[in-house]
């Protein structure tokens, strides 16, 4: 793969979401958000790749996949009017049906092609396969990894504007806005097991979620990106000040400070 190729695919990839803006100021919204979010996920990516010392030729494969990774989102935002895969339909394997149909990943060769296509199809399963080839799993943790220090980003922000008197808050708009914690969700945090998006009842679940996704994190300086900002505490802090929680936290703190310092 050379430079030229990567600049091929993003020229494409700004055409192609241009297409999806329109009259509706609440679907042109939506689409900034995940067309701002691209970008920032290609900005982590690169700065992980760069801390892992991947090199040039890896830089462009890992690009590539962040440039890529969500493109099945417009179209998808367009025809449901939501970012909820199980209400409407996987948008990795839409993205993947998109660029099969636009040919975009013709200048790469078979393998590398099936290099990219893995990681944008594995990027937002609960958790990685086990049955991936040592590079290709090499990508899908880097895209995992990258793509979930921006969430965090998003939904965090996306909190501060709804308590700050703003737009109507997506989450809280998904899932009710109840003082609770389900158990097993708590449970499952507490345990260090992934919390499948089915379990989410409420608005608290849904933050324990992304607590819990240290679980899945793949490097070590991934966790010192999501320590550095706060992003963890900014979670916790709007949980019920519990006995459970305050446990959640110490639980929470212990892991990544320990992945941390051991370097993995």
């Amino acid at each position: 793969m050379e430079k030229k190729d990567l600049q091929q695919f993003r020229a494409w990839f700004d055409s192609y979401i241009a297409g999806f803006y329109g009259d509706d100021e609440y679907v042109n919204t939506n689409l900034k958000l995940k067309e701002d979010h691209t970008r920032r996920v290609c900005q982590e990516t690169s700065c992980l790749a760069e801390a892992l010392r991947l090199g040039d030729a890896n830089m462009l494969i890992a690009a590539t996949i962040a440039l890529l990774h969500d493109v099945g989102r417009f179209e998808q935002f367009v025809v449901h009017r939501t970012y909820n895969d199980p209400r409407s339909e996987n948008h990795c394997l839409l993205g993947l049906s998109i660029l099969k149909k636009h040919d975009v990943l013709a200048p790469l060769d078979q393998p590398m092609r099936q290099i990219v296509e893995t990681a944008i199809r594995v990027h937002g399963e609960k958790e990685l396969e086990g049955d991936l080839d040592e590079r290709t799993r090499l990508f899908a943790r880097l895209i995992r990894d990258a793509d979930k220090l921006d969430v965090y980003r998003v939904v965090l922000d996306n909190f501060k504007r709804f308590e700050a008197g703003g737009d109507e808050c997506l989450v809280e708009r998904e899932f009710p806005n109840e003082p609770t914690c389900s158990a097993p969700v708590v449970s499952a945090v507490l345990n260090g097991e992934m919390i499948a998006y089915s379990e989410i009842k409420t608005a608290n679940d849904f933050k324990l979620l992304l607590i819990g996704w240290v679980y899945d994190i793949n490097f070590c300086q991934t966790l010192a990106r999501i320590r550095e900002r706060l992003y963890l505490a900014q979670l916790l802090a709007r949980l019920p000040r519990t006995t459970e929680m305050m446990e959640v936290g110490k639980c929470i703190f212990k892991y990544v400070d320990e992945r941390i310092e051991d370097g993995e």
